[in-house]
């Protein structure tokens, strides 16, 4: 028992420590220091969540600002042993995973490739308008994507390519404290931005 009792009693305080004490205080220092980060970066308009700042979505339509493909997928609903493609799937974050002599990567730089220039957009064309981010959640865009698109936006909306132009350069995103990444864009922000010049216009944004 001399030697068992102070092995128990550092089992249980040492559980205390690192399974209660120690999350419930990074929690509480979180939630404190850092609330909109420790909850998930999340973007609220009109009283409900719309997205994060931290994970994309897969716009579309031709009056938003396009994300960069995303090689997240899913179960296939007709057989559960398979995947189907499922662009910005958060529960399941991945890269795509194929090697410079996959036939699948190739089609798929291909077709969006076509559907950049049957888009009319300017050439060249921004590298990651066709590659997939690593994570296949990346919420940004360069900003050379993004400006690449204006035409087509201003086209959609009715509005002047200057005016689009306008909101993506007022979103532009620095590198981290001046050194670390690249000048980015947040396509979710960007399109709420559209959306909100629209409505100051009068425009229907539905």
């Amino acid at each position: 028992m001399s030697n068992l009792r102070p092995a128990l009693v550092l089992l249980v305080l040492f559980t205390a420590l690192t399974g209660l004490v120690y999350p419930f205080a990074v929690t509480g220092v979180g939630q404190l220091v850092f609330p909109a980060q420790a909850n998930g970066s999340l973007i609220v308009q009109d009283g409900r969540v719309v997205g994060s700042d931290l994970i994309g979505q897969a716009f579309t339509a031709d009056r938003y600002l396009w994300p960069r493909p995303s090689a997240t997928s899913a179960p296939d609903p007709a057989d559960p042993t398979k995947t189907v493609d499922a662009p910005y799937n958060a529960a399941a974050s991945t890269g795509s995973n194929l090697g410079p002599t996959s036939r699948k990567l190739a089609d798929r730089l291909t077709a969006s490739s076509d559907a950049w220039r049957n888009a009319g957009l300017a050439q060249p064309i921004p590298g990651d308008a066709v590659t997939t981010s690593g994570s296949g959640l990346d919420p940004h865009i360069s900003p050379a994507f993004a400006l690449a698109q204006a035409p087509r936006i201003a086209a959609a909306r009715n509005l002047s390519e200057g005016q689009i132009r306008h909101v993506i350069e007022a979103a532009i995103e620095g590198r981290t404290f001046g050194i670390i990444g690249e000048p980015r864009v947040n396509v979710l922000r960007v399109n709420q931005a559209l959306d909100r010049l629209d409505s100051q216009t009068g425009r229907d944004v539905s």
